[in-house]
């Protein structure tokens, strides 16, 4: 390997705290990673990671390293880009919620992967929280207010959201026509992935917002078992209109409340604050900005 390839290898390697990681995310054997990093140490004359069995850590050398070849790679892919066809290309690590995955991207990325022939996208999905850094992640797609502390955010949009139940449930309990008639009316509890408590529910009013927190027979963390048991009438459940398109088009779900709709949520991309931004996830975030702003979030 050459000097860049080193960097990019050690700069892998504190990301993803794992020799076997940060070769695979570069398609090169493990060894090769460790023999790599040695050469690297003895260049440098000094120790730039603290291995354990578990995972590897950098020293203070280590870390001041890894900011300076951050600057370093970004410049150096910078300036061959703005030296070739300034095209985007390489592979991009996105995650983003399934639901809103399906609904908005996947339908345009066939003609997006189209004219941007070079660029190759993983993509996970999933509702916990990710540590991009770690994981290696470039950018990720989350709704709601977010704790971004050494991130970059980016406002793609705002998401409407609504109150609902199934028939069998209103038939059971009522249909409340304020937030002063949920006496004797359950929820189904949505967990939090960063506080590990129960969402209440919330209802407008004026400009005001109430929150209401229901009996809950069942508890989850994650979204689409949540809108499995509002469809099997276990409870009200609040999530965004875009989720429950069909159900409300075929009946079963019916949106209640309507006067009092929940808080509507800010759509965020977040990609690490140490890296600038790359024309690859330029690209990517215009396009999924461009998307949405059509499909009128």
């Amino acid at each position: 390997m050459d000097r860049f390839d080193a960097m990019r290898l050690f700069v892998r390697l504190v990301e993803r705290r794992s020799f076997t990681a940060a070769a695979a995310d570069l398609g090169i054997p493990r060894s090769t990673a460790s023999e790599v990093l040695k050469a690297l140490e003895a260049r440098l004359g000094t120790r730039l990671i603290e291995r354990t069995t578990r995972h590897v850590t950098p020293t203070l050398d280590g870390e001041d390293y890894y900011r300076r070849s951050v600057a370093i790679l970004t410049e150096v892919e910078e300036a061959e880009t703005a030296l070739r066809d300034a095209r985007p290309r390489g592979l991009l690590r996105i995650d983003a919620h399934p639901m809103l995955t399906r609904t908005f991207l996947l339908p345009h990325l066939p003609a997006f992967l189209a004219r941007h022939p070079l660029l190759d996208l993983r993509i996970g999905q999933g509702d916990r929280l990710v540590d991009l850094v770690r994981e290696g992640v470039d950018c990720v797609i989350r709704s709601g207010e977010l704790d971004a502390s050494g991130m970059i955010q980016r406002r793609l949009g705002t998401i409407e959201e609504i109150t609902a139940a199934s028939p069998a449930y209103l038939r059971a309990h009522g249909t409340p026509r304020s937030p002063d008639e949920l006496g004797g009316h359950q929820m189904i509890g949505f967990i939090s992935s960063r506080t590990g408590e129960v969402l209440p529910l919330e209802f407008t009013s004026h400009g005001a917002v109430r929150q209401v927190t229901l009996p809950s027979r069942v508890m989850v963390n994650n979204s689409d078992t949540m809108a499995d048991l509002a469809r099997l009438g276990l409870g009200l459940v609040q999530a965004p209109r875009y989720r429950f398109t069909e159900d409300l088009a075929a009946g079963t779900l019916v949106e209640v409340l309507k006067r009092y709709p929940p808080s509507p949520t800010p759509l965020h991309a977040l990609y690490p604050q140490n890296r600038q931004l790359t024309l690859r996830l330029r690209v990517f975030l215009d396009w999924v900005a461009d998307i949405l702003a059509r499909a009128g979030l």
